[in-house]
């Protein structure tokens, strides 16, 4: 089918050629201005809600990260939010989340508000649910156009098909093995610009995609840098990104600001795909107590403190963490500096006011709040039709039961161990410890990779969807031999190096057990004494026969030793390992109940 011409509002694109990448020049697309405003509003100094045409302009800011394809509500943990009440104790806040609701939160937060920007901070799409994931995440970005997105960096997650995958999502067209997914319709892409500035050509040192993207209206100009996660080369197939560069975000956030000041744009946010840890999981909590950016951790804080002071404002995502922090800039001054966790729980509302006279934001007027996605508003309709159209395209493979449960299996956010972790590391263990599968003695599994809860329906029975939703990467599983010692380094490996500032702690298979003392740190926080595989010490010179998926045989997410295995045996996929083993082991009479934590001990 020919390609229809389309109308976009950006003019970003990526182009693929032969077998490398070809970069495009650093387009900038301007929203049009709007209409002229009436007499009242020219002859007002500074309106309600941002109105008028005097010196000071109220520009609100919308924005959310980590959406990952959560179309139709998340449930369980991954559907909840932790509140901070007065009295300083916590409460969950239930049943929050899903595109129907945030695109109605989003439009009743726009209302009256003349100058409003819709931004994001990437993983839009990639480790999706099924309803998104099994259709290369194209039923995500409709949902993101119709909710009228202006512009998102590009996340980790962005490239888990590779940039070419990337640049059909940005421009459209059919998926180039599967087609197009319905009869007489054709892919229109994304209608907002998604930004790289740090993501090069290593050839040529182009950006990727357009680095920077400018909002205008009534001559009030914001200029939006975006960057990824500069570690992405760790956590994606390498084949997708071969031929690409990903650089420091500090350097090309403030390489950009000069660019964009060059051009007359003072007004600058970043959109960054890397995040904080703040010190409490609420929501809600202040994490400028006691003092400017101190509740809070991690790599946000560094890169806070490094970016330009011409940057106003940094909205950023990856940790799935909440907050809204006034992190010190360089010249010691707070900068606001946002997350809105994950799942479209949440989104964050900023307060930028532009002085028209210095084409800048008076940065001692920035206000910021996160507010919750509740599901007590009317759903969209329009998100609604869109989620059922795709909904009768995935239900025959979507509603076909694979097992049965006699619980919720959770898979709490900020748990060192997790009982959905230990499920799957069972099911690994199970599908690849017969000789012929691989003769596996152990499982390990990333805790990144193990993305929702199983939540127990009526009947407890568990679909295709429920476990893709659990699993969506289908990475091929792996049974490689490591010596006890090069374990034991990988244990390491989770609290050191690339993981010391965020630790990663694999899931472990219920035959082997650790002790973690998070009273020390880096390599030190694991008891090399406490070690055990079925009860046993390990033996540092003993060769052992460890299941885990190709990604961590890749040595991703910051453990190289697990890429000196040997003796590769490549089985089934990692979630047909796991659809077999609930199948397997469950039944309506006999459903299995969520596995006991306690494989890792934690001293703290």
């Amino acid at each position: 089918m020919a390609a229809t011409p389309k109308k976009k509002r950006t003019a970003g694109r990526i182009l693929a050629v032969g077998a490398g990448l070809a970069t495009v020049g650093a387009l900038v697309a301007a929203l049009p201005a709007g209409a002229s405003q009436d007499a009242q509003d020219a002859q007002a100094g500074h309106g309600s809600n941002g109105k008028g045409w005097g010196r000071m302009v109220d520009v609100q800011l919308l924005s959310f990260n980590d959406l990952h394809g959560h179309l139709e509500p998340p449930s369980g943990s991954s559907g909840r939010l932790t509140r901070l009440k007065e009295d300083g104790t916590t409460e969950l806040v239930q049943n929050v989340g899903g595109a129907e609701y945030l695109a109605t939160h989003l439009r009743q937060a726009r209302e009256g508000h003349r100058y409003s920007i819709t931004a994001a901070a990437g993983d839009m799409i990639g480790a999706s649910p099924l309803l998104s994931g099994l259709f290369h995440d194209e039923p995500t970005i409709e949902a993101l156009n119709k909710l009228k997105l202006d512009v998102s960096s590009v996340g980790n997650h962005e490239f888990d098909e590779g940039a070419r995958e990337l640049s059909r999502i940005q421009n459209g067209g059919c998926h180039p093995t599967e087609g197009c997914f319905e009869e007489g319709k054709r892919f229109k892409g994304a209608k907002f610009p998604y930004l790289t500035a740090n993501v090069t050509d290593e050839k040529s040192d182009k950006p990727l995609l357009d680095p920077y993207f400018i909002w205008e209206r009534d001559g009030v100009k914001i200029g939006f840098i975006g960057v990824t996660l500069e570690g992405t080369a760790n956590i994606v197939s390498a084949e997708g990104i071969k031929g690409l560069k990903f650089g420091d975000e500090v350097e090309s956030i403030n390489k950009y600001a000069k660019v964009l000041e060059r051009k007359g744009v003072k007004s600058i946010v970043a959109l960054l795909h890397e995040g904080g840890l703040p010190a409490s999981g609420a929501y809600n909590y202040d994490c400028d107590t006691p003092g400017a950016g101190a509740g809070i951790s991690g790599p946000i804080v560094d890169i806070a403190k490094n970016v330009t002071p011409q940057v106003d404002a940094l909205v950023t995502g990856h940790t799935h963490q909440a907050y809204a922090c006034t992190i010190p800039d360089p010249s010691g001054k707070p900068r606001t500096v946002t997350s809105a966790a994950s799942f479209g729980r949440l989104y964050t509302d900023t307060t930028l006011t532009y002085d028209r006279r210095t084409k800048d934001i008076v940065r001692t007027a920035v206000s910021s709040a996160n507010h919750v996605v509740t599901r007590d508003v009317e759903a969209a309709g329009d998100i609604t039709t869109l989620i059922d159209r795709w909904k009768a395209l995935a239900a025959p493979i979507a509603n076909r039961p694979v097992g049965y449960i006699g619980e919720s299996v959770e898979n709490p956010i900020d748990a060192i161990e997790k009982p959905m972790g230990n499920m799957i590391a069972d099911a690994q263990l199970a599908g690849l410890s017969p000789a012929d599968k691989g003769g596996a003695q152990l499982a390990l599994m990333n805790p990144g990779g193990v993305r929702a809860p199983l939540t127990k329906r009526e009947g407890g029975v568990v679909t295709y969807g429920d476990a893709y939703t659990v699993q969506p990467f289908t990475n091929m599983m792996t049974v490689v031999d490591l010596t006890g010692a090069q374990l034991v380094t990988a244990l390491q490996q989770q609290v050191s190096g690339a993981n010391l500032a965020a630790p990663k702690v694999l899931q472990v298979s219920k035959n082997f057990a650790y002790t973690l003392d998070m009273t020390k740190a880096g390599a030190d926080r694991i008891v090399v004494d406490s070690v055990r595989l079925n009860g046993e010490p390990i033996d540092p010179s003993k060769s052992y026969r460890v299941a885990m998926n190709e990604f961590l045989t890749g040595g991703g997410d910051g453990f190289p030793v697990l890429a000196t295995g040997t003796n590769k045996l490549v089985g089934a996929s990692d979630l047909d390992i796991f659809t077999a083993y609930l199948t397997a082991n469950s039944s309506a009479a006999e459903p299995l109940r969520a596995p006991a934590i306690g494989r890792i001990t934690v001293v703290k």
